[in-house]
């Protein structure tokens, strides 16, 4: 596979709203006339079970599991498949790569797979992967995390979502900080997973990017809350709209602990 080499650049279209996917449970969403595959919402089909969390225990199960997850998740590797497309022009590309990921601050992508038109392809996709990675080795992912230090969450009451029991919360930042945004998140009433979040980013990352919109859904693999999908609008002075889909698959974790584990081990026995 091909590494990709990025320089520096500026930011571009969804910049920093789709970069939450390296220190997973970092997220971004849209309103509801943006187009999504990710899963339903049905309202009203939530039954009583003394198995679920209170509003307020799933909030805080949630974030206890954001800091844990920030000390244990040494790093990952997923698949990575990346539609961008321009409507107004009739522009599209997509990308196929791997991603790697190694706390803290390292994140590299390897091409598979590309196809589509050459603009979207550089100015689009590349530098989104350009944010993304400048944004990991500035060490910039405490200042976008979706906790009570960047936000004030207030309970919005209780749904499903694919089939799965959910509290929802309102959230907005404590200051318009790039990166940041204002809408809702889906705690699992249950375990105090992050299944959704989506909203809109509180302020532009350029001048030539009027507003960015954006749903990004969860799974909890081998114990981490990891991004499986990421749909994003966003409205430029330029290029008019632009319309980008992440799905992220084939996940293999790291674990700090398993790291330390094998590190202790290894001296134990005298060897290298």
């Amino acid at each position: 596979m091909r590494r990709l080499h990025f320089i520096a650049s500026s930011k571009f279209v969804l910049a920093l709203a789709l970069c939450s996917a390296s220190q997973a449970q970092v997220a971004s969403i849209p309103q509801s006339e943006l187009r999504t595959t990710a899963p339903t919402l049905a309202r009203g089909l939530v039954t009583p079970s003394s198995a679920q969390l209170s509003p307020d225990l799933a909030l805080s199960t949630y974030q206890r599991g954001l800091e844990l997850q920030a000390n244990q998740l040494a790093g990952y590797t997923t698949i990575s498949r990346i539609d961008a497309e321009l409507p107004d022009s009739a522009q599209k590309a997509e990308y196929e790569l791997q991603q790697h990921y190694s706390a803290p601050a390292s994140l590299e992508f390897s091409a598979v797979h590309s196809s589509g038109d050459a603009f979207v392809k550089s100015n689009v996709i590349v530098r989104l992967l350009q944010s993304e990675v400048d944004h990991v080795r500035h060490h910039e992912q405490s200042q976008t995390a979706i906790n009570s230090a960047n936000y004030r969450f207030s309970y919005k009451g209780a749904s499903q979502l694919n089939g799965a029991p959910v509290h929802i919360y309102e959230v907005k930042p404590h200051a318009k900080r790039v990166g940041l945004f204002k809408g809702k998140i889906y705690v699992d009433a249950v375990a105090g997973h992050l299944l959704r979040a989506q909203g809109r980013i509180v302020r532009s990352p350029s001048f030539f990017i009027k507003k960015i919109d954006f749903v990004q859904d969860y799974a909890t693999l081998d114990g981490f809350t990891l991004p499986i999908h990421t749909h994003s609008e966003a409205q430029t002075r330029i290029i008019g709209r632009a319309v980008v889909d992440i799905t992220n698959r084939d996940y293999h974790t790291e674990s700090a602990a398993i790291e330390r584990s094998v590190e202790t081990s290894a001296l134990a026995d005298g060897t290298d």
